[in-house]
């Protein structure tokens, strides 16, 4: 009997886990005796075998639903495909092992409840924006990551760095090599400089770096950093100061890349660059924020090499012609040179009244006296007046003189100076300015200031009147009242009126480079008298796009002739005239030492680099304009 039941077990229990599917609960429950064999206590050999069976299901099922569910988290996490691959296979190992019938066994869709009328839909809000952090909040983001560098040993604020090449150097140099995809493999190049854009995908990042030449791509790759990759998706900002070492490659698009091998940041940035679509697009942010604006405009620092490309090959060339640069006082115990209002300051250990210098006029002058021939200075300049698109109150002029010369030597000299640099540094003489062209080709145009006013007021002509007749003034005045020109009531004398004319009808019409010569002695205090024509001197200004760039004389020698014009600009000064001057002893006692026959020249530096380098306003070329305080404390 033994026996016999034990056979019947051994048959139900092969058809039980040889088959696919266990039997219908309804054919082993016909069998009485099958019925009493499996509901045997758990004591039972059989039973047990079936039980442990079912347990290793169930636990299969859970690391089968625990693999799933790792596998969506790593893919929430942003796993690259091909590590998430071993373990979508390891799980697809798992399900294999699971009876057919419960691989192919779907959930019963649960019936649902019978439709009931919906209420009025309500119209759905608008997704919340996702709110920037400002700039505040950006700071103390990257404080926290200088924090973080430092717990990690990581220098947030390098020393120094060995930088091997620049983004210029490596465009020159592999110019024309590389195919897209291939890399010099022998190469090892340096680079460093601030971090523009920043793209990171997973284990690969691609930066684009800037230097002072240029910018140059650069890759970094998990596989090639190691652990050191890192520290690019965590403490690395936009306007960060980095040094990468690597090799040389082009992309598969063909972009020249620097492939590190090694990085390190040089300096951590705590503010963020301006947005790259909006940049700095308020004029008087960009001037006060003049750093900022040198980092995100390639065309800004472009005009500030241009302008010390300028001013070194103007002093080159000077240089080269014999002359000598000799530094003159900012500090003058009155002033003059010039018809301009100075800054007053004070000398406290001397208790003296002081000015800032608004020219290097008589000071270079005394040198000439003194023996020099040729001399200059390139220097600031302050004059206590107006602020404008073309002044400045502190600007950069260059004063010349040459013993021997005249006014006409200066003309010479200036085409030649202005000519020189601009071929130089524009590379030809042919200039865009708005919406002009101007062509610097000599000669320049030589008018005189009689001639082009007549061009304007042709029925009236300056240079047939007496100066020595008291109705010459009236007919003047009436004339140029008649052409439009305000503000001549008060004047004295006929040649104000004509220079008052001038610049209000002629000047803003000189577009090409024009030399004005032979202007009013009233307007002229340190000039020589025209050698032929009475009540005139022998002067020049040059004129191009509205404006002057220059300006000259043949300086007067004549120490009494000299003082007589300083006690007509003392008599302006205490009438009222801030810009007078007064008469200045210590220059009359080195004229009377005796002059020779001097050619001087004045040019304002910053009106020709507005000229050469297109720039609307002087704040474009002066890198720290002055400014109004900001009054929104920012």
């Amino acid at each position: 009997m033994r026996l016999f039941l034990a056979t019947i077990v051994a048959r139900h229990q092969a058809r039980a886990f040889s088959s696919t599917a266990f039997p219908p609960a309804g054919k082993i429950a016909s069998s009485p005796l099958s019925t009493r064999i499996f509901n045997k206590p758990s004591s039972s050999n059989n039973f047990r075998l079936f039980s442990t069976t079912a347990d290793n299901l169930d636990e299969l099922k859970e690391k089968i639903t625990a693999k799933g569910n790792e596998i969506r988290q790593l893919k929430e996490g942003g796993i690259e495909k091909a590590d998430l691959a071993p373990h979508v296979q390891e799980l697809l190992a798992l399900k294999a092992q699971l009876p057919a019938d419960e691989q192919e066994q779907k959930p019963k869709k649960e019936k649902k409840p019978p439709k009931q009328k919906k209420a009025p839909a309500k119209k759905k809000a608008p997704p919340k924006k996702v709110e920037e952090m400002s700039e505040s909040e950006l700071r103390l983001n990257r404080l926290s990551k200088v924090a973080a560098m430092r717990e990690a040993d990581i220098e947030p604020f390098e020393y120094t760095f060995d930088q091997t090449r620049s983004a210029a150097q490596l465009a020159a140099e592999y110019d024309g090599k590389l195919e897209g995809g291939e890399e010099d493999e022998e190469s090892d190049v340096a680079v460093a400089g601030r971090i523009m854009t920043r793209r990171v995908f997973g284990k690969l990042a691609f930066f684009t770096l800037q230097d002072e030449t240029g910018t140059i791509q650069l890759q970094f790759d998990k596989k090639r950093l190691g652990d050191t990759f890192k520290g690019i998706k965590d403490f690395t900002d936009g306007g960060d100061i980095i040094g990468v070492r690597g090799t040389v490659r082009r992309t598969d698009k063909g972009e020249l890349t620097v492939y590190a091998n090694e990085w390190k940041m040089l300096t951590k940035s705590i503010l963020p660059l301006p947005d790259k679509f909006h940049g700095l697009q308020d004029i008087t942010k960009r001037y006060r924020s003049r750093h900022v604006d040198l980092i995100v405009n390639p065309d800004v620092r472009d005009t500030f090499k241009k302008r010390a490309k300028i001013t070194s090959m103007i002093r080159r060339i000077l240089d080269d012609m014999g002359f000598l640069e000799i530094e003159t006082p900012v500090l003058h115990s009155q002033s003059g040179g010039a018809e301009a209002k100075p800054f007053e300051t004070f000398h406290n250990s001397m208790d003296m009244d002081l000015t800032l210098r608004i020219a290097t006029e008589l000071h270079l002058k005394r040198l000439i006296i003194g023996g020099f021939e040729r001399v200059y200075e390139l220097g600031r300049i302050f004059r206590n007046e107006g602020i404008s698109t073309r002044h400045n109150p502190e600007f950069t002029s260059i004063e010349l003189y040459q013993a021997y010369a005249d006014y006409e030597d200066m003309m010479n000299l200036t085409e030649h100076l202005v000519c020189s640099v601009a071929d130089e540094v524009c590379g030809g003489l042919e200039l865009p300015y708005g919406e002009h062209t101007v062509s610097l080709e000599r000669p320049w145009r030589r008018v005189t200031m009689h001639d082009v006013v007549k061009e304007e007021i042709p029925d009236f002509d300056f240079a047939s009147l007496d100066l020595e007749d008291p109705e010459s003034l009236v007919k003047a005045k009436a004339a140029v009242s008649a052409a439009g020109v305000p503000g001549v009531e008060a004047l004295k004398t006929v040649g104000e009126v004509l220079n008052v004319c001038f610049e209000e009808l002629c000047e803003p019409k000189l577009i090409q480079p024009t030399f004005v010569i032979d202007y009013p002695v009233e307007v002229s205090p340190l000039a020589k008298p025209h050698r032929t024509k009475p009540g005139l001197v022998e002067r020049f200004e040059l004129f191009a796009v509205g404006r002057e760039h220059a300006n000259s004389f043949s300086e007067l020698t004549d120490p009494i002739d000299q003082r007589a014009r300083f006690e007509a600009q003392a008599e302006k000064k205490a009438a009222g005239d801030e810009e007078a001057c007064d008469v200045d002893e210590e220059f009359l006692q080195a004229l009377e030492q005796g002059m020779p026959p001097t050619g001087g020249l004045g040019i304002g530096i910053d009106r020709l680099i507005m000229l050469l380098t297109n720039a609307p306003s002087i704040r474009d070329v002066i890198a720290f304009p002055l400014l109004r305080p900001d009054t929104d404390g920012k």
